[in-house]
């Protein structure tokens, strides 16, 4: 049997991209889940790399985390106050879905492989937010990416996990250092360190 290959990168450009594509075959895109780049520098970085480089990306922040997460300061435009509760937790609301179509629309440019939705601690498993994440990924449309999922914190049973990614067709990411993964044909790593960043 064929050994399936391995594809190993870090998290954003941790040097200058032409020397960064020639040492790695594969980045995951950090600076999308804090604001998704301009067009012109996601279309820069896909046509700098070479054809098989492989991107992956994290998925923008307003469709995961409510505005009171701290990561929330790197937005370049404030939010207004009375939109506040529409944003994060995989609302069915318009905002969540244009945060949705900005994120595919960079993936579609980078060709992306893989989308990594991190949730927050406080993204508990609770019966609105599992309706939420359900209804969210039942209704978009992902295109050919492998769309992975990192739940965060001891609220999430392996159980649930496994169903809600066999459900919803998702990859559970993990780090191997803490945990194993419960669902899907493409493992998904991301390494944190054994004792942390």
């Amino acid at each position: 049997m064929e050994e399936a290959p391995l594809f190993v990168g870090c998290c954003g450009w941790t040097e200058a991209q032409a020397r960064y594509v020639r040492d790695f075959t594969t980045i995951e895109l950090q600076t999308t889940f804090y604001e998704p780049p301009s067009i012109t520098a996601a279309r820069r970085w896909r046509t700098q790399a070479p054809p098989k480089f492989r991107f992956c990306m994290k998925a923008w922040q307003l469709i995961t985390h409510t505005p009171t997460s701290p990561t929330y300061r790197r937005l370049k435009s404030a939010l207004s106050p009375t939109e506040q509760d529409l944003y994060g937790s995989f609302r069915a609301t318009e905002q969540v879905w244009l945060a949705w179509q900005r994120t595919k629309e960079i993936a579609e440019i980078l060709q992306a492989e893989v989308i990594v939705f991190q949730c927050p601690r406080s993204f508990l498993p609770t019966r609105e937010n599992i309706g939420n994440l359900t209804g969210f990924f039942q209704h978009i449309k992902r295109g050919h990416c492998i769309l992975a999922w990192v739940p965060r914190g001891d609220d999430w049973s392996a159980p649930l996990i496994r169903d809600l990614c066999a459900e919803n067709n998702l990859v559970h990411c993990v780090d191997p250092f803490q945990s194993i993964p419960v669902y899907g044909d493409s493992p998904y790593w991301r390494l944190h360190g054994k004792s942390g960043y």
